[in-house]
């Protein structure tokens, strides 16, 4: 054998050793490609599903936000009424209540005053010492005889 063939037997071992190389390799990385499809297909099965109910989730947040919404107005109406209606009644009935509460204090002061002058109160002397209270010494009226 002449150093021409030996070189083209070695190329060609070589060129075999590097073809199969490639093919394990190609095989490899298409069995990662099938699992890859694989698994994004089964992502894809279980998003669908979930986007759906995010997006109906969704759709009920926001239906509860309007109703929310329409509360909110109705309780700032009906605050905003109940003001308008506290005002008018201090208004409207403020000074005349005032007025009757003040004419009916005077009267019983008068009534008062009346009963004080007509019946003078009784008054009960006392002693007080620390701690206790003590009847002042009553006069007593002596018959002489």
């Amino acid at each position: 054998m002449s150093g021409g063939e030996v070189a083209g037997i070695l190329v060609a071992v070589f060129w075999a050793i590097l073809v199969s190389f490639l093919a394990v390799a190609l095989a490899r990385l298409a069995q990662t490609l099938r699992a890859t499809t694989k698994l994004v297909a089964d992502v894809t099965d279980q998003a669908v599903p979930l986007l759906a109910d995010a997006s109906s989730a969704v759709r009920s947040a926001q239906t509860q936000i309007e109703r929310v919404d329409a509360i909110a107005t109705d309780v700032q109406e009906v605050t905003s009424n109940a003001s308008a209606l506290s005002t008018t009644v201090a208004a409207t009935f403020g000074g005349p209540l005032v007025k009757v509460a003040a004419f009916g204090y005077g009267v019983r002061k008068a009534i008062a005053g009346r009963r004080d002058e007509e019946a003078p109160a009784k008054t009960s002397r006392r002693t007080v010492v620390v701690g206790r209270t003590v009847p002042a010494a009553r006069t007593t009226k002596r018959k002489k005889g």
